[in-house]
């Protein structure tokens, strides 16, 4: 767990295999899917209250991010040739507004 907010918590994941799906299985598994992953139920008000500001806020979300919220910052493997690749990517501008979002929510600031 890197932060918890109100509607949400950010984690950080170490996968083991390269399996599809695999966080957003187990996480959907533990009761807590990816927020606005449609497939595996994220994007429906699980906590909370489903009236009033927190589902305009959540609904105001889902618009910002219109899909899952998943981000692989770095993905490393080996070529045949021998040769280590590591690929790495800065999360896009609407995830981090979407982070910004939830602390101001959480701060009681209001999305």
């Amino acid at each position: 767990m890197l932060e918890r907010f109100v509607a949400c918590t950010l984690i950080e994941c170490a996968l083991e295999t390269g399996r599809t799906h695999q966080i957003r299985v187990h996480m959907k598994h533990i009761g807590h899917p990816l927020f606005n992953d449609f497939e595996y139920g994220g994007d429906k008000i699980i906590y909370g209250t489903v009236y009033g500001k927190y589902k305009q806020f959540i609904e105001n979300c889902f618009q910002l991010m219109p899909h899952h919220t998943l981000h692989a910052y770095a993905i490393g493997f080996d070529h045949p040739n021998g040769t280590y690749f590591q690929l790495e990517a800065d999360m896009p501008d609407n995830f981090k507004e979407l982070l910004e979002r939830w602390e101001r929510y959480t701060e009681g600031r209001l999305g």
